[in-house]
């Protein structure tokens, strides 16, 4: 019907898993982004200063950012 709007309601999955399961789940999965962030902290590092000009970054900007602990995440994830 013309000029009518239609509204539809979505119920979100109840999740079964407990309260430890979740938080266990979040602290594996918290630990395996600090992981991630530590290993392309490291690849950064490892690219030669030609590579680092193209993607605009300076050596300094690297040093910076590998000298930052593996815990202090950018995209706050």
């Amino acid at each position: 019907m013309k000029g009518q709007k239609g509204y539809v309601l979505v119920a979100k999955s109840l999740s079964q898993e407990s309260a430890p399961e979740r938080w266990w789940k979040s602290a594996v999965a918290q630990v395996a982004r600090w992981r991630k962030l530590h290993h392309q902290r490291v690849e950064l590092a490892t690219l030669s200063d030609d590579a680092l000009k193209d993607m605009g970054l300076s050596r300094a900007d690297v040093y910076e950012e590998v000298e930052r602990p593996f815990w202090d995440d950018p995209m706050k994830r």
